[in-house]
């Protein structure tokens, strides 16, 4: 088999990220090879740059044995191992996406593992992905949707993890409540706009769907993205909320329920006024889904017993997608049911991933693409008309985003591919 050289985003410790070439170890017998096409860039990344070793799924002895940061990642097989050719499941040339998150363990691609995340050209597949089914085959024809499927994966297991029940029984029936009201709050910013995408097309739509946010301009572009308009063909009143600008925002919530207040209330802020905002909204078997995942390990914040005990409200949390919520992100996107380009902003080169994963939280705007066998810095969509003034190559990229409102998309992406300056 050839031998392959590639340069990696690899982890040392807390803020220590460093940009590698080195060469990878044959691939074992239950193994495969893969090249990376690119990766998305995730807060929770930024938080295991931030902590090091002290993060939960990087391992104690990352100083030493650093480790490939990124999860959000697809690519294509190069080459398979002995022992997997005659399973017909994996061939040279196919697309696939990384369900990272394995059952049983904290350890996960981006996170865990010397040979294997999304900041990389070349990566190794250990057995125990292919033990667990979390290499997932993609038929798209386009990167970047495979690369989104894992954050939209973890709205959809979000959306699978609320509950509702009767009063009598103590049935948990599973996922939001059809033709029910939801409140998707401080919900404006990327994965706030993924859930909003599901929630409208992903087949259990609410009759009531409010989105909050304290920024009109985030609250301008996700209506700009997802209309009121395109919400109403599948049954859906959307309405986009200011809270910031209300002078009692629970009260004026409360108004567009007629009273009743919400059946599924998501939090999309680690910010205890806003989950106690949420608290106070839940309808009766109100169930509050707390999305969004703190750094402070002492977060914590008041819950009305009263309505646990008189109301059945309740409260779930998850962190990431299963591999079921990874596959459905996969066919809807391939269906176009859903968009995920809207969740993207930014796109960049491998050497731009560094600077842009220990900023993260700095870069306003979605999420941050990035092609690893490109070099580029990471660059706002928004930016490229002004850019292509001086550069042919941002003038073409802005016109062919320009042609598809604005947004990534599969022509940009080929173009990049084409034509970007190779790292």
């Amino acid at each position: 088999m050839a031998k392959y050289t590639t340069k990696s985003l690899l982890l040392y410790g807390k803020e220590d990220l460093r940009l590698e070439e080195y060469e990878l170890p044959p691939v074992g017998d239950e193994e495969l090879l893969v090249e990376i096409v690119c990766d998305s860039l995730c807060m929770s990344s930024y938080k295991a740059a931030m902590q090091g070793a002290e993060h939960k799924r990087v391992p104690d002895d990352v100083a030493r044995n650093p480790v490939i940061i990124g999860h959000e990642f697809c690519g294509k097989i190069l080459e398979v191992g002995e022992k997997l050719k005659t399973s017909g499941k994996y061939a040279p040339g196919k697309r696939f996406a990384i369900q990272p998150a394995m059952k049983g363990t904290y350890d996960a691609a981006g996170y865990s593992f010397r040979y294997l995340g999304g900041g990389t050209q070349y990566a190794i597949v250990p057995k125990c992905y292919i033990d667990q089914v979390c290499v997932l085959p993609y038929e798209g024809d386009t990167w970047f949707h495979a690369s989104m499927a894992e954050p939209v994966s973890c709205v959809i297991g979000a959306a699978h993890a609320s509950y509702h029940t009767e009063l009598g029984d103590y049935v948990h029936r599973m996922g939001v409540k059809e033709g029910g009201k939801i409140a998707a709050l401080a919900a404006a910013g990327p994965m706030g706009l993924a859930m909003l995408d599901y929630i409208i097309h992903g087949g259990r739509a609410p009759s009531l769907l409010v989105v909050t946010d304290i920024d009109q301009k985030r609250l301008d572009r996700a209506e700009s993205i997802l209309t009121p308009g395109e919400a109403a063909k599948h049954g859906v009143k959307l309405v986009y909320l200011n809270t910031g600008a209300c002078a009692d925002p629970s009260a004026e919530l409360m108004s567009l329920t007629g009273g009743t207040g919400y059946d599924d209330v998501f939090v999309f802020a680690p910010v205890a006024p806003v989950v106690e905002q949420a608290d106070s909204i839940l309808g009766f078997d109100g169930c509050l889904n707390f999305f969004a995942g703190p750094s402070d390990h002492g977060f914590k914040a008041p819950f009305n017993f009263y309505n646990v005990h008189y109301n059945a409200t309740h409260i779930v949390g998850t962190s990431g997608g299963n591999t079921d919520d990874m596959l459905e992100a996969l066919n809807l996107a391939s269906a176009g049911k859903i968009n995920p380009s809207i969740l993207i902003t930014h796109v960049g080169g491998l050497d731009a991933a560094r600077d842009a994963t220990l900023h993260l939280p700095q870069i306003p705007g979605g999420k941050k693409l990035i092609y690893t066998h490109v070099s580029m810095p990471l660059t706002a969509i928004d930016d490229f008309c002004a850019l292509g003034k001086d550069d042919p190559f941002f003038a073409a990229l802005a016109d062919i985003c320009k042609r598809n409102g604005g947004l990534w998309n599969g022509d940009a992406e080929k173009y990049l591919l084409e034509n970007a300056k190779r790292i």
